[in-house]
């Protein structure tokens, strides 16, 4: 059958773009109108039945929200905007999609004065004398960056931007549009031509190596205390259900680095929790006395490894299989004997095939070897879930999620010292139940990223976990949850203080006013619940889940706790600071 032409008459660049986003299937859009991109968002209006365009506050959310819908979809989240703000405000999102590889696609531009470019315009971003240099300025926090100056190429860098952004390794690819480049039509009989969506669209990823699959299914069989550690890249490849066949399958207990908490349950009787830096005992213990580990979709970074400890991973001492989709995070910070490159999803169901019955009887030995350690060194059974202090120790916070939340909820982290008490203390009952920046550590993430999480999975609570700080950064979000109708929960661990500023270096430039946040969210139309008393937090959760708005319940928390309390003795030992 012969490929037809997208165009039958002449058409709007404007139009043609909003149509390459639906043919992609892409639901969503955020951003905020600006610049020459307000032409975009205009075409969107003739398929805003296909594609949803959520008008944020401030780009910082726009991004955020289109690097988790990419995260969570594995399709572009796409945010639209001037270039200098989708360049400083929308960075949060964009440089956590370049550093966990979240396909993302920027609809921004040179907000470029036509015949005037050499002039200096105000604001101009050609890099032209006087200008600023978009391109160059995109360049280091993106995949690639495509530029338009007519409407033809800008309807294919928009097909483009999409197949790149998917394709391989995931991550943002920016475009950069000149006026001219919306302003104008596209002829019917163009050339080039131009083509169907569908067929820029990347083909299902192929299967790993049959022959580095079967060494490494191989190693795993003859391995006597084999571990899984789980990265982020198990969330991305949306691996979640051949990560838990293997498991079962090999008898191999699962630890998940900080960025691939979620990835694998926490209640699952294999299951180790988060290892390295602040990981739980049992995942250090379990890692360290391995005999293999097979590591899915990581980059190993130095917290994961407790900065090299070489009691947690020694390849002189452990085989090492590594799975992953980029060739160069093969061996990057520890050499592999076995390598098997391709989406996890793919490469996990192939070792399952691969193991088939030679695992038999192994997961029992498993399983009585992780209940071993949960017995000896305690698994997410702290006495301070049920602490009566007030102001609310954080565990006994966490403690409130967990026996409030149902098992689909979706937990999403904000950044600073809260997030590494949730990494350590919170348990996750299902697959995906969990978010938080994979790449980077940005204040201001958990709002944004809750909202995102609601809109991609409309039917599970989702809540955001902030401090004061985080909360402050992107309230205005709360605003975007009442225009859109995205009922999340936001719980903030409220203690005045820059938590892990405050442990680390002391107070001075670490304190604040006591402000109460659940006022602030009545006042946009939120609902809002103080909670100074640990008694009062359940109730509050509950209701919150029952609601049709967004509602924050604003925690009176403890500073007693601190990142010092949970930081692993390997990572204490190893850190270069004691160097």
């Amino acid at each position: 059958m012969a490929i037809e032409r997208m165009l039958t008459e002449e058409t709007p660049a404007r139009v043609l773009i909003a149509r390459v986003l639906a043919e992609a299937g892409i639901e969503y859009v955020f951003g905020i109108s600006g610049g020459h991109t307000g032409r975009i968002i205009s075409g969107l209006s003739q398929v805003q039945n296909q594609v949803r365009m959520v008008t944020v506050r401030e780009e910082s959310l726009g991004s955020v929200m289109a690097e988790i819908y990419g995260r969570l979809t594995r399709k572009p989240g796409v945010l639209i905007g001037q270039g200098p703000w989708v360049l400083g405000n929308g960075l949060l999102g964009t440089l956590e999609a370049y550093l966990s590889s979240s396909p993302m696609v920027l609809l921004t531009d040179f907000s470029d004065a036509p015949h005037f470019h050499l002039h200096a315009p105000y604001q101009q971003a050609t890099g032209d004398y006087g200008s600023w240099d978009a391109r160059r300025a995109f360049g280091g926090i993106t995949k690639q960056v495509m530029q338009a100056h007519e409407p033809l190429a800008a309807v294919q860098a928009t097909q483009l931007a999409i197949k790149h952004a998917m394709a391989g390794q995931p991550g943002p690819v920016a475009i950069l549009f000149s006026h001219d480049a919306l302003a104008g039509n596209v002829a019917a009989d163009s050339n080039p031509g131009l083509y169907p969506t569908r067929f820029y669209l990347p083909a299902p990823p192929p299967p790993g190596d049959a022959k580095a699959v079967a060494a490494a299914a191989d190693r795993i069989v003859m391995a006597q205390r084999p571990v899984i550690v789980a990265g982020n890249g198990v969330r991305i490849a949306q691996a979640y259900d051949p990560l838990q066949r293997l498991a079962e399958a090999a008898g191999m207990p699962v630890a998940t680095t900080a960025a691939g908490k979620g990835s694998f349950p926490e209640t699952h009787p294999l299951a180790l929790g988060v290892f390295g830096t602040f990981g739980t005992p049992v995942a250090n213990a379990t890692v360290g006395e391995a005999d293999l580990v097979l590591v899915v979709g990581s980059k190993l970074s130095p917290s994961d490894t407790a900065w090299a400890n070489r009691k947690l991973l020694d390849p002189t001492r452990q085989v090492l299989i590594q799975v992953d989709i980029e060739p160069r995070h093969a061996s990057w910070t520890y050499p592999a004997e076995e390598v098997v490159l391709g989406d996890a999803a793919v490469v996990l169901g192939q070792l399952v095939e691969a193991i088939g019955s030679r695992g038999a009887g192994k997961s029992d030995a498993a399983r009585r070897r992780v209940a071993a350690h949960r017995e000896k060194l305690g698994y997410f059974n702290a006495a301070e879930y049920s602490a009566p202090d007030a102001p609310l120790l954080p565990q006994r916070v966490i403690g409130e999620l967990m026996r409030t939340l149902p098992e689909e909820a979706i937990v999403t982290c904000d950044a600073g010292e809260n997030r590494i008490l949730m990494t350590h203390f919170y348990q996750t009952k299902k697959a995906g139940g969990f978010l938080q920046a994979a790449g980077t550590g940005p204040m201001g993430f958990g709002i944004p990223a809750a909202l995102g999480a609601k809109l991609v999975h409309p039917d599970r609570p989702v809540v955001a976990v902030c401090g004061d700080g985080g909360f402050a950064m992107t309230m205005n979000g709360l605003m975007t949850g009442i225009e859109h109708d995205i009922p999340i929960t936001v719980v903030v661990f409220n203690n005045n203080a820059l938590g892990w500023v405050l442990h680390g270096s002391g107070p001075f430039a670490a304190e604040f006013k006591d402000f109460d946040h659940a006022a602030i969210a009545r006042a946009m139309g939120c609902n809002g619940v103080r909670v100074s008393e640990p008694a009062a937090l359940g109730p509050a959760l509950k209701e919150a889940l029952a609601a049709r708005v967004p509602t924050v319940i604003d925690v009176r928390t403890s500073l007693k706790v601190s990142f010092a309390d949970i930081t692993s003795p390997l990572a204490s030992e190893a850190s270069p600071r004691r160097r």
